[in-house]
């Protein structure tokens, strides 16, 4: 019996929102531009070398419902220094961790004391409950994947000791992450190929993935067979049906989606 489509697939196509600096004369774009960031993406200063004539634009999108709380943002843009500070911190209602992907050229990020000289492809880690600077030396196009606490330490019990470390996106599972954070546009969030759930674990897989060996070397060979034969089992006895997540199958068996 053919599988049918997950009906999250079939929503409507969520509207994606725009904020660009050719709405206001040049000599305005860059006030605009903080003033956009922190009403579409969160609280932060930013300064440019390139004042007097700069432009950007940003826009983002939600994958999937509100419940599940991720969010696409692509930001491009001229050079520019970008800073969460404490003051920006205290004010804001809400926080998040981002994870940041650049393709075209290097920059580099700073948080808790470590900096890191990223790659064109590499991706990094952030978390807005703590202080971080970005340095986009000569663009700032970037996809920037807006991640809940909770969901990014369900897959990262460590989250905290990746911050600001470098993701190789050029190699192993850091450059499959890469890739697929790449395809994860506001456009694609939008009107996504597959339930967002899916899309969903598969990123939070790919992030454990890139930022570690994992908690299965931890785990007694003898146990982590048999947990492995129960979560055959139970994917085997449930893959027909529509939309099956990780989710659903750590849920049932007691376990971690990790």
């Amino acid at each position: 019996m053919p599988i049918q489509p997950h009906a999250e697939a079939h929503r409507p196509p969520a509207a994606i929102e725009r904020w660009s600096t050719d709405a206001v004369p040049p000599a305005q774009r860059l006030d605009y531009w903080v003033g956009a960031v922190c009403e579409g993406f969160l609280e932060m200063e930013v300064t440019s070398p390139q004042a007097r004539h700069f432009d950007a634009t940003l826009e983002s999108a939600p994958l999937g419902t509100p419940e599940l709380g991720i969010g696409v943002n692509r930001v491009r843009g001229s050079a520019q220094d970008v800073y969460r500070t404490r003051r920006a911190i205290e004010r804001s209602r809400s926080n998040f961790y981002y994870l940041l992907c650049k393709t075209d050229t290097a920059w580099s990020v700073e948080q808790e004391g470590r900096s890191a000289r990223m790659l064109p492809g590499d991706a990094v880690l952030v978390d807005s409950r703590r202080s971080y600077a970005f340095h986009f030396v000569q663009s700032a196009d970037t996809i920037s994947l807006e991640l809940p606490t909770a969901w990014v330490e369900s897959w990262l019990p460590d989250a905290p000791g990746q911050l600001a470390c470098r993701i190789d996106g050029s190699a192993g599972w850091g450059s499959v992450l890469s890739r697929f954070v790449q395809q994860l546009t506001p456009e694609a969030a939008s009107a996504p190929p597959l339930p967002p759930r899916l899309l969903a674990d598969q990123l939070g897989g790919l992030l454990a993935l890139a930022t570690g060996p994992g908690v299965a070397a931890a785990v007694e060979p003898g146990a982590r067979a048999a947990l492995r034969r129960r979560v055959l089992e139970a994917t085997r006895e449930r893959h027909a049906e529509p939309g099956l997540t990780a989710e659903a199958v750590a849920r049932e068996l007691g376990i971690s989606q990790r």
